[in-house]
């Protein structure tokens, strides 16, 4: 029988369910509990250890134990919450937690993915810190649009000349890390020969999806939420929504499909064409947005730099 392992991550515990034999137990979330996991959990053999996304406190225990060999996986929070109220299952403690997980793999058999590796981790943390900073110094211009006092002005402007010089070493920080591997260095090349996608682009891809170039379009789409669904019943039949997926990696590709949408002219032509047929801007956007997400896999996978027609 297989064996499923549910993990309830908080700041200071993790707390486990071993699904179907019930065991239960609880470990630190520190390097000695996530030791003392790997190991109980290796001579379990389970075929998969799941764990909810909670904003990076889980980010030791799934390196831990994917250094140990054991097939990690990271769920949605809201799906499991969504999976236990289906079920009336409405009551919440840590233990019960880490129980719902492990049912809810169990019954969903979500694909496990290999992780990122440690150079794109710290290339995924340069530019996750380089979009804090811009998002900074945009709320530092919009307050300075604002501000009447000449103290308050001048309190902005130091400021942002202390952000902008953050961002320009952020930059360097990611060039170094790009130029100092010839892997990475091909990978960007390839990505910004498409017009519209610039090195913020790429590297934001690079950074959060490696899937890149290794799933085919639709699991790509789905993978950075642009795959559309469908509400509907009986005859009835409701707007197609896209949502869930990479939320950074979707919010990227839709400044890059504004950039694309006027200088690519195969996206231009294919957005321009949507519009002619009365399709609203938004969605000519976000189908462009797919579009390009499809090249830029394409281009991965086949390791061939963008030809314009």
């Amino acid at each position: 029988m297989e064996v499923i392992v549910g993990i309830d991550v908080s700041k200071d515990r993790l707390d486990v369910q071993v699904v179907p034999s019930g065991e239960a137990f609880a470990v630190g979330n520190d390097h000695a509990g996530v030791e003392e996991l790997a190991g109980r959990l290796i001579a379990l053999a389970p075929q998969a250890v799941a764990l909810e996304a909670t904003g990076g406190y889980e980010r030791l225990a799934v390196a831990g134990l994917s250094a140990a060999g054991l097939s990690v996986v990271v769920v949605n929070p809201a799906q499991v919450r969504a999976y236990a109220q289906a079920f009336g299952r409405h009551a919440k403690t840590d233990a019960i937690d880490a129980a719902v997980i492990a049912a809810f793999v169990a019954a969903t058999r979500p694909q496990i993915r290999p992780l990122r590796d440690g150079e794109t981790q710290a290339l995924a943390e340069l530019v996750a810190r380089r979009r804090q900073i811009v998002a900074m110094i945009v709320a530092e211009e919009n307050r300075a649009r604002t501000a009447i006092g000449r103290q308050a002005q001048k309190s902005i402007k130091r400021l942002l000349t202390a952000l902008r010089r953050e961002l320009q070493s952020l930059d360097a920080d990611l060039d170094d890390h790009i130029r100092n591997s010839a892997v990475w260095r091909v990978k960007e090349k390839l990505l910004v020969s498409v017009p519209g996608v610039g090195p913020a682009t790429a590297r934001t891809l690079l950074a959060e999806m490696p899937e890149l170039g290794l799933l085919d379009r639709r699991q790509i789409a789905a993978l950075a939420g642009l795959a559309p669904w469908t509400r509907q019943s009986g005859r009835w039949q409701g707007k197609r929504f896209i949502g869930g997926g990479r939320d950074k990696v979707r919010a990227t590709l839709f400044m890059a499909a504004l950039v694309a949408a006027k200088h690519n002219p195969l996206l231009k032509a294919f957005r321009d064409r949507l519009v002619a047929a009365g399709k609203p801007k938004i969605v000519a956007i976000v189908a462009t947005m797919r579009k390009l997400l499809t090249i830029l896999n394409a281009i991965m996978r086949d390791q061939k730099p963008w030809q314009s027609a």
